[in-house]
């Protein structure tokens, strides 16, 4: 037998039991099986004993240790010049087998709990639950700079609005005006972003230019403020022209899962050539001027023949 001691908690390891006590369980799963009961909590000393004293990120096979028993995780262990960073003494190579084994026989709730996930997970099925769960934030979808902000929709709608500026309007169409005094410039930046509130969800309208090869380019797309698997209730269309020609557009918007980059470098939207642009702009061609229209609809499932059918609601 195993035995590993802190000041609230200990670990008893057998050959077929385990028994975690914690007297300040906020929040506690039991697991009882082959003789095994577990009872954790995500803010226990054992989920605390499972931390990275480096980067606090939850540690994984192979856990590390000194001579002194101070543990940490095998990407920390290559950062640290074979010096524990706790007593400074040399680390070696010795695995913490008995926490290791601990780790294989926890459950805890997904760390997204408190946004509403009720899942639990074995701890080393967890992380990568935790990398696709529904209810983890969403990052900032303002494509102008690299915003580190995360959070939920109605989070990152007042952010955009407070700290980007962002202009906001509600309604299911659009009209907008693009203008540039010197379209020969382009820049790896985005020039415009606006949020639509329609049924009831917040959409991201991005234009930009951008180097396509060695040739510039505008692009306009829509990203939908939610899940991929929301988004493909939705279908928006996008219209660009001008001396009697248009372009058009159709697709579904991608979720804000998707990066801003990623979106635009797939070419999932409404590209338009700078030549084509600047003739859609008129007049000498000197001043880029496009206007952009488009609208936003929903699918809706016709309980009668299975089919979908929009919903035009503007």
């Amino acid at each position: 037998m195993v035995l590993i001691e802190t000041d609230t908690i200990e670990c008893a390891i057998d050959n077929d039991e385990i028994h975690l006590n914690n007297s300040n369980n906020k929040f506690s799963t039991t697991k009882s099986q082959g003789g095994a009961t577990v009872v954790i909590s995500p803010a226990t000393s054992v989920h605390e004993l499972l931390e990275c004293p480096v980067c606090t990120n939850s540690m994984y096979p192979p856990i590390h240790q000194c001579h002194n028993g101070h543990t940490l995780c095998s990407t920390c262990k290559t950062r640290v010049n074979n010096r524990c960073p706790t007593c400074r003494q040399e680390l070696g190579d010795i695995r913490c087998l008995a926490l290791e084994k601990v780790a294989e026989s926890l459950e805890l709730p997904c760390k997204f709990y408190n946004l509403g996930c009720p899942e639990i997970f074995p701890y080393y099925s967890k992380l990568k639950h935790e990398s696709l769960c529904n209810f983890r934030p969403f990052s900032c979808p303002y494509a102008g700079s690299d915003c580190p902000v995360v959070g939920d929709n109605t989070f990152l709608v007042a952010h955009l609005r407070d700290d980007h500026k962002v202009d906001m309007h509600t309604g299911c169409t659009f009209n907008h005006r693009y203008v540039k005094s010197n379209p020969r410039e382009v820049e790896n930046a985005t020039w415009m972003l606006t949020v639509f509130h329609c049924f009831g969800q917040y959409f991201c309208l991005h234009f930009e230019a951008f180097q396509l090869g060695m040739a510039p380019v505008y692009m306009a797309f829509l990203r939908f403020m939610g899940d991929e698997e929301d988004a493909r209730n939705y279908t928006y269309s996008l219209e660009v022209g001008g001396s009697g020609r248009k372009l058009t557009w159709e697709g579904t918007p991608r979720s804000i899962r998707d990066s801003h980059r990623k979106v635009r470098d797939s070419h999932d939207g409404l590209i338009i050539q700078r030549n084509m642009a600047l003739f859609f702009s008129g007049g000498e061609r000197k001043e880029l001027k496009l206007r952009v229209t488009g609208r936003i609809w929903k699918e809706q499932q016709n309980p009668d023949s299975g089919v979908c059918i929009p919903n035009l609601s503007v």
